[in-house]
């Protein structure tokens, strides 16, 4: 039998029953038809068909005690009532816009393919998590799934060999060669600070014929510390972004039940099943020697992100990597232009999106300086006017809203920063809270990071000013979700602000919820995990906050490239009616979250609807 015309079987999710069960649904289905103004499904109530549509539109529409609320439109090709079906009420009120035709699957046969088809039923119960990881596999299967999908474990590991922090050079040389490894694990000693550490061939070369240290010289103090471990199930792209924040080769890697130390992994076993830019990057910043050099190095970074992002490389791994890069980038820069007695009573705090760890392309500069309380430097200003002409060099334009160690008021002590910040707490307005949420994703990643420790402590103090929190949580609700525009793919000709309508309100109301549930962590993926785990979120709303949040990151990304390659102007737009079917269901499917989790921080701060 010919397939049914406009009935596309071989598309997601249909594509995941095998060709008999299609067989059976082609032979099964039936046509229906509803004019216009016609309620086809209300809310709350089962169905006795799940419905795909070929011609017309239907709108669906959220119903709550204040009124209807939009959640979409559906028009050819989409789906709806397979919720109806599976849980025996519908989510939301299907109203046809227009005359619309469509196709109807029998209840009892698309329950019974469920049974039978464990991914066909995955699609509808884990919603975006296999929608995004089939949306992943149909732009560009590649050997980089393979590194995502490896684990350390599965990694050719060499020997870990352990010494005391007695050995000799001689000694050290002699079990290098014995074993055949590059580096040696040294142990701490007991009543001493030094904990573990490592050390490699070049290490013991640098101290012989650099240092002028004989052959009985003890290892001890050669040693790197502290010792950067990774776990044998973390996967392979997660260690390299270890190896690539820390600027190492090498790795020991440890059980994960016994904790064991089951040998150590070099970036070379890495590079054996992926070759990435990155580490071409990263040695070109442990290379140069001037601030040009950092420059040129810093250059690849759009490259690698466009090479990985081609791939399907997971948004939060190709963030965490570009963050590892980038914080080397700074600090590199940071320490060009700050002498190395000064380093000590200064912090460099990356903010916003780079402090999450969820920058990619290079945008605008956000950062702070923390000055140990008393001290006084006159060289300050200009060392941090050359930081922010060295940023812009190399391609990080000036913040707009002028938050930069450039300029005085973010730049201060200690003592000063937990002044400020009880400040702004006090009169959480427009500006203030803009700036208070900006300082809460503040990290620091060059000069003396303990003194950051005290503005931590004052910023997560906040967490029990439940008044300052509601303030703060009703930024999570101020831009519309453009869920109607999405529907019709009417945008208007500029595109959907994904930044507004889906980013910043994940971001923002995760990072109050944090701040609530004293939740020290700055990365949205971590702290929607400890939320979770915390019983701050549903399950629901746990698993599928950072799907959405994937999703929306990873279509602006696709944007933000295409405008790159075609010398257009960057920004957080993209256009429906460009995005595969697939990808224009994964968007609609993450605005409804979106609107979730807005319902959940109305209750959860007792925000007024609107």
């Amino acid at each position: 039998m010919e397939p049914l015309p406009g009935l596309d079987l071989d598309a997601p999710p249909f594509d995941l029953l095998d060709a008999a069960a299609r067989r059976r649904l082609q032979r099964s289905v039936d046509m229906g038809f509803h004019p216009a103004g016609e309620v086809i499904l209300e809310a709350g109530t089962a169905s006795s068909h799940v419905h795909v549509i070929l011609k017309g539109v239907v709108r669906a529409w959220d119903l709550h005690a204040e009124g209807a609320r939009l959640f979409a439109d559906f028009d050819s090709g989409d789906m709806f009532g397979a919720w109806a079906v599976i849980a025996g009420r519908a989510r939301h009120r299907y109203q046809a816009v227009e005359d619309v035709l469509d196709f109807l699957i029998p209840a009892a046969l698309f329950r019974e393919l469920l049974d039978a088809h464990p991914r066909f039923a995955a699609w509808f119960h884990e919603g975006l998590a296999l929608k995004r990881r089939v949306a992943a596999d149909e732009q560009q299967p590649s050997e980089l799934s393979q590194l995502m999908l490896t684990r350390v474990r599965d990694a050719h590991l060499a020997p870990a060999v352990q010494v005391p922090a007695t050995t000799t050079i001689q000694e050290a040389a002699q079990r290098l060669r014995e074993a055949r490894v590059d580096c040696l694990l040294v142990e701490g000693r007991r009543g001493r600070d030094d904990g573990p550490g490592i050390v490699t061939r070049t290490d013991l070369l640098e101290a012989m014929a650099l240092e002028a240290q004989g052959r009985d010289a003890a290892v001890g103090p050669l040693a790197r510390r502290p010792l950067i471990e990774v776990r044998a199930r973390d996967v392979l792209f997660q260690a390299l972004v270890t190896m690539t924040e820390h600027g190492i080769e090498r790795v020991p890697v440890r059980d994960d039940g016994d904790g064991n130390l089951l040998g150590t992994l070099g970036m070379a076993e890495v590079l054996a099943h992926y070759t990435s830019h990155s580490h071409l990057i990263q040695l070109r910043l442990e290379r140069a020697r001037s601030l040009d050099d950092v420059a040129e190095a810093a250059r690849g970074m759009t490259a690698l992100v466009r090479q990985l992002h081609a791939q399907g490389a997971r948004m939060s791994y190709l963030m965490e990597l570009v963050s590892a890069l980038n914080s080397r980038i700074l600090a590199r820069v940071f320490d060009a232009v700050v002498p190395a007695d000064r380093r000590d009573a200064l912090c460099l705090l990356v903010l916003g999106s780079e402090g999450r760890r969820e920058q990619i392309l290079k945008t605008d500069q956000d950062n702070a300086l923390v000055i140990a309380d008393g001290h006084d430097w006159d060289g300050l200003p200009a060392a941090m006017a050359r930081f922010g002409e060295a940023l812009r060099d190399i391609g990080y334009p000036p913040c707009p809203g002028g938050v930069m160690a450039t300029r005085p008021d973010w730049r201060m002590p200690e003592r000063r920063w937990r002044e400020r910040i009880a400040g702004w707490a006090r009169e959480p307005d427009g500006a203030h809270a803009m700036a208070l949420s900006i300082m809460l994703d503040a990290r620091p990643v060059a000069g003396n990071t303990a003194l950051f420790a005290g503005v931590e402590d004052a910023l997560h103090a906040l967490g029990r000013d439940e008044l300052l929190l509601r303030a703060l949580a009703r930024a999570t609700l101020e831009f519309s979700t453009p869920l109607d525009l999405f529907g019709r793919m009417r945008d208007g000709g500029a595109g959907m602000d994904l930044k507004k309508g889906g980013v910043f309100p994940i971001v923002h109301g995760i990072r109050v919820l944090a701040l609530r549930h004293g939740v020290r962590r700055h990365n949205t993926f971590d702290r929607c995990e400890a939320l979770r785990a915390a019983g701050a979120l549903s399950s629901e709303l746990g698993r599928d906050l950072p799907q959405a949040l994937a999703v929306f990151l990873r279509l602006r990304l696709g944007a933000q490239l295409q405008a790159l390659a075609a010398g257009e102007p960057v920004d957080n737009r993209v256009h429906p009616a460009s995005l595969r079917r697939l990808d224009r269901e994964l968007l609609r499917d993450a605005f409804r979250v979106v609107n979730a989790f807005k319902d959940h921080v109305r209750d959860s701060f007792h925000l007024r609807a609107g």
